[in-house]
C-alpha cells in the first residue's frame, strides 16, 4: 500500500532537513562554483530558498 500525502510531505521535509543540514556543514569548504550549483539546487528543493540563500549569504546581491 503507498503511503499517504501526510507521509510524503513528512519524508520531503526530512529529506530537505538532512541536505541542509549537510549544506551547512560542508559549505565553508565549497569553492565559488560549488556555491553557485547548491543555490539552484536549494532554489529547486524547497520553496523557502531564497530566505535560506539570504541566512547563508551564498550570494551577494
Amino acid at each position: 500500500m503507498g503511503l499517504s500525502e501526510r507521509k510524503k510531505e513528512i519524508n520531503c521535509r526530512r529529506k530537505r532537513r538532512a541536505q541542509l543540514a549537510r549544506l551547512k556543514r560542508m559549505l565553508p569548504t565549497f569553492d565559488a562554483e560549488k556555491k553557485a550549483a547548491w543555490v539552484e539546487k536549494l532554489r529547486r528543493m524547497t520553496p523557502g530558498a531564497e530566505q535560506i540563500i539570504a541566512d547563508l549569504q551564498l550570494e551577494a546581491n
